[in-house]
């Protein structure tokens, strides 16, 4: 499933809503520009999805079609295989990771980044002999993770693990370097 798919999908969804949603309320939801969320709008239109009818002060409503509800339910069910398969394999990949550190001697492990890899690899460490002492991330939030605080960087660098996992949910290629630079050695930081 592709992002055009996914956004799409998002926008037949806002669109079946009980609300109304601006084109605003829908650039700001999916993260896009206004005139990205415009095209988007004509683009499924034209193919039929929904009817456009004009309401006073300058705003739209969106009525889904048959054809409309007929692609939501088709996107609805790929975007459920998606993410099932994205679940999979990162399960898979976590399990794989844990047992080579395991076998390399590695006890103590910590996260860095928060969000659904990181709910995945936890729960794949659950299945291991390794344990778990701390996540962080850029900012630390304040946050709670299974009943651990989320530490921000530097709190985090303080804390005693022999290997940190990398699990938030968009790699920065500039991460490693950056811990690197604040002293977690390369040996020690570890991908799925």
């Amino acid at each position: 499933m592709d992002t055009q798919d996914i956004r799409t999908l998002k926008i037949l969804e806002a669109i079946d809503g009980q609300d109304a949603p601006s084109q605003r309320d829908m650039a700001e939801a999916l993260n896009i520009s206004l005139g990205l969320i415009n095209s988007f709008i004509r683009r499924l239109a034209k193919k039929g999805y929904f009817k456009v009818t004009h309401l006073p002060k300058n705003r739209m409503r969106y009525i889904l079609t048959p054809q409309g509800v007929t692609e939501k339910t088709r996107l609805t069910y790929a975007y459920i295989q998606y993410s099932y398969r994205f679940y999979r394999d990162a399960r898979h990949r976590t399990r794989n990771l844990f047992r080579e550190l395991n076998a390399e001697g590695v006890e103590r492990l910590a996260f860095f980044g928060e969000g659904d890899l990181a709910e995945i690899a936890y729960l794949s460490l659950q299945e291991s002999d390794l344990t778990f002492v701390a996540i962080g991330d850029f900012t630390g939030n304040d946050g709670s993770f299974f009943g651990h605080r989320i530490l921000d960087m530097d709190e985090l660098l303080e804390t005693a693990f022999d290997a940190l996992v990398l699990t938030n949910d968009r790699l920065d290629p500039d991460l490693v370097g950056l811990l690197v630079e604040k002293g977690v050695a390369k040996s020690k930081i570890k991908t799925f």
